[in-house]
């Protein structure tokens, strides 16, 4: 619910209900499609583009540089949570390392599996860079066990499974969304 408790007046964004997509840019979209299709099983659903250069567009509405040119967009669906929305651009001076989760913009997309171990297995077998070997969380979150990932472009993702739950919500009053119960 998007109300403050002690007013009962709405907080944040109006008309908030959760995240619709998430967006990245990929050096090549076919390569991408690979992994996220074959790999990680997601659905392909749409392709848009390509777009002619317009520079005004690019640089007010993107903030991107001004001579980008938006080659093809394509939509996948992941199963339950968000969409992916992945971009392919061409531009001068484009950087083509991706951040460290460290570095301002640094990120990563956490997919939960049922199963922490078969799914590393899968990854391993596709030949997809796992970083190193599980670690079992502690504190609030324990009952976690977690690894990351690097797609083909070096994306980093990350696998979590907890299948038990975390040690938070015995106690919590408040829970995080829950991919094993996505309707709650």
């Amino acid at each position: 619910m998007n109300e403050s408790a002690s007013s009962g007046s709405p907080r944040g964004l109006p008309g908030l209900r959760g995240v619709d997509h998430i967006g990245f840019t990929v050096p090549d979209i076919e390569t991408a499609h690979e992994f996220l299709v074959d790999v990680l099983g997601c659905i392909h659903v749409y392709s848009l583009g390509p777009f002619p250069a317009d520079p005004e567009f690019m640089r007010d509405k993107l903030g991107v540089r001004s001579d980008a040119v938006m080659e093809e967009i394509r939509l996948y669906r992941c199963v339950v949570g968000a969409n992916f929305e992945v971009f392919q651009y061409s531009t001068a001076g484009q950087q083509r390392i991706p951040p460290m989760n460290s570095d301002v913009g640094g990120h990563h997309v956490a997919l939960y599996v049922e199963d922490l171990d078969v799914a590393i297995a899968h990854l391993r077998s596709h030949e997809v860079e796992v970083m190193g070997e599980p670690t079992a969380s502690g504190a609030a979150s324990a009952g976690q066990r977690w690894v990351y990932f690097r797609a083909p472009w070096g994306m980093q993702f990350e696998l979590v499974s907890f299948p038990q739950g975390k040690a938070y919500e015995a106690e919590a009053k408040e829970r995080l969304w829950d991919p094993r119960n996505p309707g709650d």
